[in-house]
């Protein structure tokens, strides 16, 4: 029976897996749930506890797509350092760096409640340390340092992916709105210009009205500009603070342009 996958933020079932002391049709059953579930949802590992199961139960794909069925596996030793970029059912949609040992081996008993032992390495013990990471409570946001796992939260409160959450892009949706506020502001100085060649009053001050108007529509796209830059910025958790100051800068520029332009504008345009 395919299971539902308890992810993130619903929190995990239980604190500790319970150790399988009774393997019986109950277990089998549950067994067999962990593998409908693997691959109804093309995963290449499942622990009992990431359904809702309190036992120690995990199965883990091995590197020819076997699956290994696992109770109370216990990790006795270890070697090697490899570094990968890990995922997990729990957080839809994110990854991470994680430091793991790349060569391990592992006792457990099979289902029939006979000892059982492996050694795994590379991708293969990586699965496995995942897995019983669970047994204890843990995901890989326990691996992580004290850094990381700030960097990794921050991530799931802005909803990206902490892959991205040392990348600060250069150019943003933003600088859309603030070059149409650049142009707009460039066409404001038409009048200005023509201003020296018309000398009727009451067109000079038509194109004072409408400079006016069209200094409100700027202020207003300034505002947005102002308000959407900050939204922007914070979707990227490298630029949250680089970037304020980048942003406060850029509008008050825009703003001392456009206050220029009215003001010449005012003298240049409205004649009474």
């Amino acid at each position: 029976m395919i299971r539902e996958i308890i992810k993130h933020p619903a929190p995990l079932s239980v604190e500790y897996a319970t150790d399988v002391r009774v393997f019986d049709d109950k277990l089998f059953a549950l067994i067999e749930d962990l593998k409908d579930t693997i691959n109804e949802n093309n995963l290449d590992a499942l622990s009992a506890y990431q359904i809702g199961n309190y036992y120690n139960v995990i199965v883990v794909k091995n590197d020819k797509g076997e699956l290994i069925e696992m109770m109370n596996p216990r990790l006795i030793s270890h070697n090697g350092i490899i570094v990968t970029q890990e995922s997990t059912a729990y957080y839809p949609d994110k990854n991470a760096t994680i430091q793991r040992f790349e060569n391990i081996s592992v006792v457990f008993q099979d289902r029939k409640g006979n000892d059982a032992s492996i050694q795994a390495s590379g991708e293969f013990a990586v699965r496995i340390q995942r897995k019983i990471d669970y047994t204890f409570g843990a995901t890989f946001i326990h691996k992580m340092s004290k850094e990381e796992k700030e960097k990794f939260e921050k991530s799931l409160q802005n909803g990206i992916n902490s892959s991205n959450a040392d990348y600060c892009p250069t150019t943003f949706h933003r600088d859309k709105i603030l070059k149409f506020i650049n142009i707009v502001m460039l066409i404001m100085l038409l009048p200005l210009l023509a201003s020296f060649f018309i000398e009727n009053i009451q067109i000079l001050q038509t194109m004072w009205m409408y400079e006016l108007y069209i200094a409100y529509g700027v202020l207003f796209l300034q505002i947005v500009y102002f308000f959407y830059a900050q939204y922007e910025g914070k979707l990227n958790i490298a630029c949250d603070s680089c970037q304020l100051g980048n942003i406060v800068a850029v509008t008050a520029i825009s703003l001392g342009k456009l206050a220029v332009i009215v003001v010449a504008s005012y003298f240049l345009l409205h004649v009474t």
